[in-house]
């Protein structure tokens, strides 16, 4: 017998109801879900400007957040509609302009990899040894 994603829901909604009746077993319920929710919003964040999945992990974790707290909840139906505003205004520009928006993604990832170390690690794993490959913070 399989499980199916309504009988799941349901599961899960008989915990939380379960979870609610008790002060302190929903706070530190809230208080997990907020530090699960901060930290996955936090890398989404982070991860943004880099080609792959940032957007989705930023919205991913708002939606953990908005499952307990209404302000995430608004802020994510915000997020995503202005998200969807700037999307389909790009997909209205000339090509030069989405290519000038890629190269400046390009750029910021090039110089976050710089500052990181990575590229003078890489370049040192070829023999390159330029003084000017190496990060200026590490």
């Amino acid at each position: 017998m399989s499980t199916t994603w309504t009988d799941l829901r349901v599961w899960a909604r008989k915990r939380r109801y379960v979870i609610r009746r008790d002060p302190k077993l929903n706070l530190g319920y809230r208080i997990g879900v907020g530090l699960i929710g901060a930290m996955v919003l936090a890398g989404g964040i982070v991860a943004i400007p880099y080609p792959g999945p940032g957007w989705l992990i930023v919205f991913l974790g708002l939606g953990i957040l908005a499952s307990e707290f209404t302000w995430a909840h608004r802020l994510l139906t915000f997020a995503r509609g202005k998200y969807d505003l700037w999307l389909d205004w790009m997909k209205q520009q000339h090509w030069s302009v989405q290519a000038l928006f890629g190269l400046a993604t390009f750029a910021i990832v090039c110089v976050t990899l710089w500052l990181l170390g990575a590229i003078g690690s890489v370049a040192g794993w070829v023999g390159l040894h330029q003084s000017w490959l190496q990060s200026p913070i590490f």
